[in-house]
């Protein structure tokens, strides 16, 4: 499989180095395994003779020539991971250039995998439009406002489509790489993620924060404080847009715009934080617990937190410890 990895100025150190290592770990593992062949031929190149990271360390890169024809193009995120930072960064002439080299790529034939901030990349050349992605979930408001023909759902660790394959934030670049391993061979997959002590994961749910996702707009800032404090209560989306003097159908839209998600949802990602916070440090059972979320009994809970975070109750706790 010939792999190019694209570097670019400020990319996050990490993300390249977890790639390569993973991938390199792969080829070296794969003679102990009787029958597999799979070899990854990766090309680090970049659209500038020079390519810093975001630490200020040299990356050695091949220029892009002609014949150069990969078989999958990586993205590693850039090390931009805040609005004002990343917006500018996306108006780079390199970056520009990047995004017209991966919509040639594409056109001849390559399949095309970004994690994190590398997917704003993706979607900058338009290859993601009308299809599913996911993204780092702490951008989701920005990338939804930026890329409104893209389905996004932040709270999947991967996405496969027939371009190539989006995943999650930050690690989630080793989530990327164990992906793209275990397409050449399961068996080789499940032997690096034990020699590295990793694994895909299927959902970035666990480890969003609501709260930062809210402060990507006033009104949403506005619905999260007045949700917290209704925890308790019985969610009613009339009463919510009284309380904060808009209408029922604003607060609909304007949850859908930011969030991807009615206002229910993000009120019940709420419940689930309170929920998962009272699990961890509180000593109440199950049943006091679904009562301070607003739930009437437990079962409703367990199967919400089943439902959100791919875990039962018991896992959680286990988790916490």
């Amino acid at each position: 499989m010939r792999i190019a990895v694209l570097a670019l100025d400020g990319l996050f150190d990490t993300g390249l180095a977890v790639t390569l290592d993973s991938l390199g770990a792969a080829n070296k593992l794969a003679a102990r395994l009787p029958g597999v062949t799979p070899r990854f031929d990766v090309t680090v190149v970049g659209v500038r003779k020079r390519v810093r990271s975001g630490h200020g360390f040299a990356i050695p890169v091949q220029a892009i020539t002609p014949d150069l024809k990969p078989d999958w193009v990586i993205v590693p995120a850039l090390g931009a991971t805040t609005p004002d930072l990343l917006i500018p960064a996306l108006a780079r002439a390199d970056v520009k250039q990047a995004t017209a080299q991966l919509q040639t790529w594409r056109a001849e034939g390559a399949l095309i995998a970004a994690s994190c901030i590398g997917t704003f990349l993706v979607a900058e050349a338009g290859l993601l439009d009308h299809r599913e992605a996911t993204s780092t979930w702490s951008l989701a408001p920005l990338f939804r406002q930026r890329y409104p023909k893209v389905s996004l759902d932040e709270s999947r660790m991967l996405i496969a489509s027939d371009i190539g394959v989006t995943a999650g934030a930050a690690m989630g670049h080793l989530d990327l790489a164990l992906w793209l391993i275990r397409r050449a061979s399961p068996e080789l997959a499940t032997l690096v993620s034990r020699y590295l002590l990793a694994d895909i994961r299927s959902l970035q749910a666990p480890y969003i924060i609501p709260n930062h996702l809210a402060q990507a707009d006033p009104l949403m800032q506005r619905f999260e404080r007045w949700a917290r404090d209704h925890l308790k209560e019985g969610f009613s989306l009339q009463q919510a847009a009284n309380a904060l003097a808009t209408s029922a159908r604003t607060l609909q839209r304007r949850c859908q715009e930011v969030l991807g998600k009615s206002p229910l949802a993000y009120f019940q990602d709420l419940r689930v934080e309170r929920a998962q916070s009272l699990l961890h440090g509180s000593g109440l059972d199950l049943e006091a617990i679904a009562a301070e979320v607003g739930y009437v009994d437990g079962a409703t809970l367990r199967a919400l937190l089943r439902q959100r975070l791919g875990r039962g109750v018991r896992e959680l706790r286990a988790d916490l410890r």
